[in-house]
């Protein structure tokens, strides 16, 4: 089961496992980096800055959390 948020309601979800967590980001949020400080484990594994202006997606290599960037 996954579950999709957006960064503004991230501390809703905070039984969600990262492998299973979908978040919807911003251009505003870049530059990318997961954990991001809001997260239940922001300190789980070192902090690692994605690309997700060039593919409009990206999977942490660490947690597995699926980054989509919306355009608005």
């Amino acid at each position: 089961m996954s579950e999709t948020q957006t960064t503004s309601n991230m501390e809703c979800v905070s039984d969600v496992p990262n492998a299973h967590r979908v978040i919807r980001v911003t251009r505003n949020d870049l530059p990318l980096h997961c954990p991001m400080p809001n997260m239940r484990l922001w300190d789980s594994h070192p902090k690692v800055f994605l690309p997700i202006g060039e593919t409009g997606r990206e999977r942490c290599p660490y947690c597995g959390t699926l980054y989509i960037l919306e355009e608005s």
